[in-house]
């Protein structure tokens, strides 16, 4: 967009966008328990996320006329107060019609209430930071079911099992399993060097949005929210361990930091792991992110739901050109 994201009356407007006025949007009961953040993405589409936090923490944004946190959950009937705010045209995203096929094709379960698709390494879950669209968009395109909702996140990076809600009630449930911890998350990585045969798990705290050369990173700090990972070697290799993970804990980055904190960083991490290595894997052919989220486990209305995502074909064939141990 060409003019500023609060706009001042000065200055034309980006094609397709308009200046919304101030408004109030009274909370229905498919946002009844919401977070306001989420209510805010939808009711403000093309709206950058970083200018959506912005507007609450300067308290532009109120609920029942009181300012509130990012946090705060809504409640049926309540009253948002949402600023005014450059509202990109409605059905503006245009998804290549190629991705689209792709990732609709990903699709691994069809539940009525939820979708797990094994997400494609380098594909974005949802747009910003310069990025017109994300998977949501493209999966909402391909199948033309505008409520589709993303229950949890993965890095761009990383493939794999990815649960997408039907409807923001359904949506809502499956976000309260993942913060309980119900949800079982199962991940494959490939870690530079020896991982030792005695190192089952990483129980370090983690911190993140630290600045860093003006990138934000996740650190281990014992200020930090708490963090568990488990490690079982799968295969070793002469310069590499493949590892069996199992999730604990969601945080951010929380397998790529935990990893590196054991001295044996996640292959292909050019946010984490040393230069020096990531140069020497791509120069084998090992040119990605090598994490891949491959099981989701969980009971969903008394029924145990389990899917396995397999590793695409370009990460099974650099795996084989490596030398075992």
């Amino acid at each position: 967009m060409t003019s500023k994201s609060i706009n001042d009356g000065n200055g034309p407007l980006a094609d397709g966008v308009t200046l919304s006025r101030s408004r109030h949007e009274r909370v229905g009961e498919d946002q009844d328990g919401q977070r306001v953040d989420n209510f805010l993405i939808r009711h403000c589409p093309g709206v950058p996320r970083s200018h959506i936090y912005q507007m609450i923490r300067k308290g532009a944004v109120l609920v029942n006329g009181k300012r509130i946190k990012q946090t705060r959950k809504l409640v049926l009937g309540e009253q948002v107060r949402i600023p005014p705010v450059e509202i990109k045209a409605a059905g503006e995203v245009n998804v290549p019609t190629r991705l689209a096929n792709v990732v609709g094709a990903s699709v691994l379960l069809e539940h009525e209430d939820f979708l797990v698709v094994n997400k494609p390494a380098g594909v974005a879950v949802h747009g910003g930071s310069g990025l017109a669209f994300g998977l949501i968009d493209a999966l909402r395109q391909h199948r033309n079911e505008k409520r589709l909702e993303l229950s949890h996140r993965l890095d761009r990076a990383t493939s794999g099992c990815l649960l997408v809600g039907r409807g923001m009630k359904a949506n809502r449930r499956l976000q309260d399993l993942f913060r309980q911890r119900e949800i079982k998350k199962n991940y494959i990585a490939l870690v530079n060097g020896h991982w030792p045969d005695h190192l089952h798990k990483v129980d370090a705290p983690l911190m993140k949005n630290v600045e860093h050369a003006g990138e934000r990173r996740v650190v281990v700090d014992a200020a930090g929210q708490t963090a568990l990972t488990h490690f079982r070697v799968a295969h070793r290799f002469r310069d590499a361990t493949l590892m069996d993970i199992e999730l604990d804990t969601g945080r951010t980055h929380q397998i790529r930091v935990h990893a590196r904190h054991a001295g044996h960083a996640v292959v292909g991490d050019t946010r984490y792991a040393d230069n020096k290595r990531t140069a020497y894997f791509k120069n084998l052919g090992l040119a990605r992110l090598y994490l891949h989220s491959s099981a989701l486990a969980f009971k969903w209305q008394g029924v145990d739901i389990e899917v396995v995502a397999p590793m695409d074909a370009q990460w099974t064939q650099s795996l084989s050109g490596l030398r075992d141990e």
